[in-house]
């Protein structure tokens, strides 16, 4: 059972230090007294597996960036089941975005995949950082930009293609995002299970089951869901875009 994180967890771990903050894309762009100012709010917070950063209901506090680990954010449905909205890699913002400008609470639940480390910053000071910053208000808005673009991409894929497509779908994108090119192919730092693969594609774990077996006697991916190794990504490709 997933339980809230432990106080020590959740505690101050410390702040970032200045060079932390050019491997940030939307705050590598800050300088002189207003980089100061922001690592002077920023605080950084560690989460293990099975604990929240902040669970679907809550109030919208703070903005997260993801500093080292990764990261899910999820919905329930009205019977009970997970749907995986994103997967947040480090350098990525999340605060379910629209719920935090409009004054919502959080229509998700962010869980860490393992252990994290995530900087924070509530939300009065990061609008006080846009309000300074013409550059980094407009670095957030093509972020935002390109999250909306990805969701409704997502949202054509989930309603249009067949489970085998959608899979191939998330693991060209995820091996975009955390691969790593080694002598057997492309391996994904992020581990999964099947049951995450089964909640990003919105099917089943039986059924991703059947398609990956299928994927690895057709050669386009080796190992487990925990360790995947994309063996044939121009295939993968070629069958996410047929």
């Amino acid at each position: 059972m997933s339980k809230q994180p432990s106080k020590s967890s959740s505690n101050r771990a410390g702040s970032p230090s200045s060079s932390q903050l050019d491997k940030i894309p939307l705050l590598n762009i800050l300088r002189g007294q207003d980089r100061q100012r922001v690592l002077h709010e920023l605080t950084e917070a560690r989460y293990g597996k099975g604990e929240f950063i902040f669970r679907e209901g809550d109030p919208t506090e703070y903005f997260h960036i993801v500093k080292e680990g990764t990261v899910k954010c999820v919905k329930s449905t009205p019977d009970g089941k997970e749907c995986t909205l994103k997967m947040l890699m480090p350098g990525d913002l999340f605060c379910c975005d629209a719920a935090a400008f409009d004054g919502a609470s959080h229509p998700g639940t962010a869980q860490p995949m393992g252990d994290v480390s995530i900087l924070r910053m509530s939300k009065k000071a990061y609008f006080e950082m846009l309000r300074r910053s013409p550059e980094a208000a407009l670095e957030v808005i093509k972020y935002l930009g390109n999250r909306l673009n990805e969701a409704q991409e997502k949202t054509k894929i989930l309603a249009t293609d067949r489970a085998d497509q959608r899979l191939a779908s998330l693991l060209v994108d995820l091996a975009a995002r955390s691969g790593f090119q080694d002598s057997q192919g492309i391996k994904l730092t992020m581990r999964l299970t099947r049951q995450d693969l089964a909640n990003m594609v919105a099917t089943t774990t039986e059924t991703v089951i059947r398609i990956m077996s299928r994927f690895k006697r057709d050669q386009l991916v080796a190992g487990t869901a925990n360790r995947l190794v994309i063996r044939n990504l121009d295939r993968l490709k070629t069958l996410a875009s047929a």
